[in-house]
């Protein structure tokens, strides 16, 4: 019987994303696996964020098979985007609601039951106790990036996709979204983390995946990128 540890919950092979003449993303394969975390590393425009997107059910994949928790994503994505937990890298928030009305209303749509107090734990956990009950258009760039890891936490998803969640965030934030992440891979849920940010990545996943130009130019062992050895070694990937 296969392990829980390598169980692979996300596997895409081949995908290919293109916008009219431009391609986002060139024939890279993907795999992540329960209780573990990977990393999507790379340059602003190397196809991160559009891998996330298809990942989260929200932008087709034009060629190229990708499954997430067994579900084809091109069959049905409204499955893929109910049960996955996704903090997109901009936007995502109704800027007149609150956070305490976002949670109120994901919890609606999932049909939980109880909510409230993982609510309020996760709210208090990002320091967000105090802003529940104000509207999120007035929140800075830091607190918006917390609500969103909160949110796509918020449910215990299998595969939680997380698009440059350490963007703009304080030290507190940070520890608090490296605490989801380790809650996650704890429960057996697969983690990806999008990000330009290696140090911090790196501290938090296994597996790291680097891509350039929307191709993947390796697939390492996160140990392979820490420290100066690990700073070189990306920097030459990226050159």
């Amino acid at each position: 019987m296969e392990s829980v540890e390598r169980r692979e919950r996300v596997r895409v092979r081949a995908l290919w994303v293109r916008f009219g003449s431009v391609e986002a993303v060139r024939g890279i394969d993907v795999s992540a696996y329960a209780g573990r975390a990977t990393a999507l590393l790379g340059r602003n425009g190397a196809g991160k964020s559009t891998t996330m997107r298809v990942l989260a059910g929200v932008v087709p994949p034009t060629d190229g098979d990708v499954q997430v928790d067994g579900v084809d994503v091109r069959v049905d994505p409204l499955t893929v985007k109910r049960s996955v937990g996704y903090c997109p890298d901009v936007g995502g928030l109704v800027p007149r609601a609150t956070p305490w009305e976002h949670l109120q209303l994901a919890a609606r749509l999932r049909r939980m039951e109880g909510w409230e107090t993982r609510a309020q734990d996760l709210l208090e956990r990002f320091e967000l106790g105090d802003a529940a009950h104000r509207v999120t258009g007035g929140f800075s760039h830091g607190m918006g990036r917390r609500l969103s890891v909160v949110l796509a936490a918020f449910h215990r998803p299998g595969v939680l996709l997380l698009d440059e969640p350490f963007d703009g965030v304080d030290p507190l934030g940070v520890e608090a979204t490296q605490q989801v992440i380790d809650d996650a891979k704890a429960r057996g849920a697969a983690v990806l983390i999008s990000t330009h940010l290696r140090d911090l990545a790196m501290t938090s996943c296994e597996d790291a995946l680097v891509l350039r130009g929307g191709s993947a130019v390796a697939a390492l062992d996160s140990a392979e990128l820490v420290g100066e050895a690990g700073a070189r070694a990306y920097r030459a990937l990226l050159d």
